[in-house]
């Protein structure tokens, strides 16, 4: 089991990274992004740094292949991870997250697209699967858990 989620932490930090040529393309072609509504389909979570919500996604096991949609901007190191609308308040309050709902946009690139700003690392399939909020919230705990500093209790 331990192998299958360093495999897992290891295709998603691969595919967070982005390549020399596409940083080249982001170079020389216009950005070819919109913003799009949230809360409509779907809300969108917002966790910094990325590395936190890369571990997070691994940490619940699922394939980037899948096709959640799973968007990064490079430029704030931020991680976006779209949940189904109107759930991701699941995840308010955490440190380093943000939940984006009704009344808020995303900057998401066009198919074939992107930016610095919006890249998708997990482009969203055909049949829209989005992450179930109450898992993310729950390895996002773990994790922030983790990084605390353990009392003394000497």
């Amino acid at each position: 089991m331990a192998q299958s989620s360093k495999a897992s932490t290891t295709t998603w930090q691969r595919l967070a990274q982005p390549s020399d040529r596409l940083l080249a393309r982001w170079r020389h072609r216009p950005e070819l992004t919109h913003w799009e509504a949230c809360g409509r389909g779907w809300d969108a979570v917002a966790i910094t740094p990325i590395s936190l919500g890369l571990a997070a996604l691994a940490a619940l096991r699922i394939s980037p292949r899948r096709g959640y949609p799973v968007l990064a901007d490079h430029l704030r190191d931020q991680l976006y991870v779209l949940v189904p609308p109107g759930t991701g308040k699941a995840a308010a309050g955490l440190a380093g997250v943000r939940v984006l709902g009704t009344g808020h946009q995303l900057l998401v690139p066009r198919p074939g697209a992107g930016s610095p700003a919006a890249h998708w690392i997990s482009a969203p399939g055909a049949d829209l699967t989005l992450v179930r909020p109450d898992r993310l919230t729950h390895h996002l705990r773990a994790l922030l858990s983790a990084q605390q500093p353990k009392a003394d209790l000497s």
